[in-house]
């Protein structure tokens, strides 16, 4: 699928890739879009295999320290196969299994919100549920964007930049003070 594209990838040729006949694929994948399916939970196998590793490696660090770590992570684990990815992303809609990513999101939300928890003494967010929701989004956006959209950020020199950048904006939005609102008379001026 990575070189030939969804489209051009036939049961016939995956068969062929893997060695195996279209009838032992068929036994177990009844067409394209269920390997897919297969692709896609397979990969976000690994991503959460990495985002809990992450997390169980910086439990007990500061927030800094921690963050900085799990948005490492989160960028490390886009870039395990980021073509795989971009085809998988690409076709997810065409699988019918928007569940499967749902799923998947509302497993990093839990355990981003447990780690908030764990460390909220260090914040000044009172919504933790809406904390997770905000920084889980925010990374996630970034790291697959970038996969999408910019792959250049993932050579070994960008990504460094991508980690420190990432982990500037969710850090502020977790430990900053909030700034008092502008008055309305500034606002107009603006």
């Amino acid at each position: 699928m990575v070189r030939e594209g969804f489209d051009r990838a036939s049961t016939n040729r995956i068969a062929e890739v893997a060695g195996v006949s279209v009838g032992s694929l068929y036994q177990y994948f009844p067409g394209k879009e269920a390997l897919v399916t297969a692709v896609i939970e397979r990969h976000h196998q690994e991503l959460m295999r990495l985002v809990r590793g992450a997390l169980a490696e910086v439990a007990s660090q500061p927030i800094a320290k921690a963050v900085r770590r799990l948005v490492a992570a989160a960028i490390e684990a886009h870039r395990i196969d980021p073509k795989l990815h971009r085809v998988l992303a690409e076709q997810i809609p065409r699988t019918g299994r928007l569940e499967n990513v749902e799923r998947f999101n509302r497993e990093n939300y839990v355990l981003f919100r447990t780690f908030l928890e764990e460390h909220s003494d260090e914040l000044r967010v009172v919504d933790l549920d809406l904390a997770a929701f905000v920084c889980v989004t925010s990374i996630e956006a970034l790291t697959h964007n970038a996969v999408l959209h910019r792959s250049e950020m993932f050579s070994d020199e960008a990504v460094e930049t991508l980690v420190e950048e990432t982990t500037r904006l969710v850090l502020g939005y977790l430990t900053s003070a909030s700034r008092p609102a502008r008055d309305s008379r500034q606002l107009h001026v603006l």
